[in-house]
């Protein structure tokens, strides 16, 4: 696992082709703003209409960061996943997180029918809903790890994950069946998930949570390596098996919860972005994959947030809607070209 030091041309590459996505991503949208005006916008410059800074600095650079930290987070939970369950098909809500959060909106968006109209309208604004999510993925996130720490073996809390992910959206398809039709429409706008709600202070607290997911990330760079040799021989070098489930599990809740408390339910990104950063480094390597796998994140999720813009035009398409579109695919070229993961 010795880093190549090709892998710095590559870094290099994919630095210059995050840089050039970021400017392209906060230049295009329903006014597109040329590239000299946009790169003097940002560095406090003249441009040609005012209307133009005022646009970038207090709409589209809080969108592009937030794309950045969605992208960049989701990858690497999906990544610790993988590694973790030893499977490809993992990804950052396996454990149910993102079924737990929908179940703390779906009941706030609901409850709404049983309190006076102006505690609604707290309830259900921005804040009501990220404190919601964010509620409903550490419960559930809570009570897998309470399982993890009795539970030896790993494929069991992948299956028990998955069991909390199946009655949480079996509880939501409950409250949604009894739904008046515009909560319930309400309710299908959160699940389609949005980059472009958050103010800068919303990015700041946001970016502080993710910051805090990646360092525990960091931290787990050592057992994630040890993991891919199996649990047994991890044990045999005195790898502490339980205690390094609950820093990547802790980890990947963090980001991947924030994420969906913040930005909604945002499909495919921690899927396909660890094996496509695995095919282009050709490593199972940590210390390499995770700062890739933030690279190639925010690259593609800058991306799809391009596209969904649709640039010229005064309509934005679900931002969930693109990364699923182009994240299945993704997954399923690299399925068709190699019979077995990269792990």
């Amino acid at each position: 696992m010795t880093p190549n030091k090709s892998y710095k041309k590559v870094f290099i590459g994919i630095s210059v082709l995050l840089g050039i996505c970021f400017i392209t991503n906060i230049s295009l949208g329903s006014v597109i703003i040329p590239w000299l005006d946009t790169l003097s916008s940002l560095f406090d410059g003249p441009v040609e209409k005012e209307s133009w800074k005022h646009i970038i600095i207090n709409y589209r650079l809080p969108k592009a960061f937030t794309a950045i930290i969605v992208g960049s987070g989701l990858g690497v939970s999906g990544l610790m996943m993988q590694t973790l369950f030893r499977n490809p098909l993992a990804g950052p809500f396996v454990l149910g997180i993102s079924s737990g959060a929908s179940l703390g909106v779906a009941i706030l968006i609901l409850s709404s029918s049983f309190t006076g109209a102006a505690l609604s309208v707290f309830l259900i604004s921005k804040w009501g809903l990220v404190i919601a999510a964010s509620l409903g993925s550490v419960l559930v996130l809570f009570m897998v790890m309470l399982v993890s720490i009795r539970v030896r073996d790993t494929m069991a809390i992948l299956i028990i994950g998955l069991m909390f992910g199946s009655i949480t959206s079996a509880i939501v398809s409950v409250l949604s069946y009894f739904a008046p039709a515009d909560q319930l429409q309400q309710y299908i706008f959160w699940g389609f998930g949005s980059l472009g709600n958050l103010s800068w202070n919303d990015v700041l607290i946001f970016f502080g949570i993710s910051f805090l997911g990646l360092l525990l990330s960091i931290l787990a760079i050592k057992p994630l390596n040890t993991l891919l040799l199996g649990e047994n021989y991890a044990r045999s070098l005195g790898l502490n098996i339980k205690n390094s489930r609950f820093l990547i599990i802790m980890a990947t809740g963090l980001l991947a919860g924030s994420s969906t408390a913040f930005a909604g339910p945002i499909a495919f990104i921690g899927l396909a972005v660890p094996h496509l950063t695995r095919q282009l480094f050709h490593t199972s390597d940590h210390k390499i994959l995770i700062p890739a796998v933030v690279l190639i994140g925010s690259i593609i999720m800058l991306v799809c947030d391009t596209i969904a813009q649709l640039p010229s035009s005064q309509y934005t398409l679900p931002i969930n809607a693109i990364t699923s579109l182009i994240g299945a695919p993704v997954v399923i070229w690299l399925l068709v070209r190699k019979r077995k993961m990269l792990f």
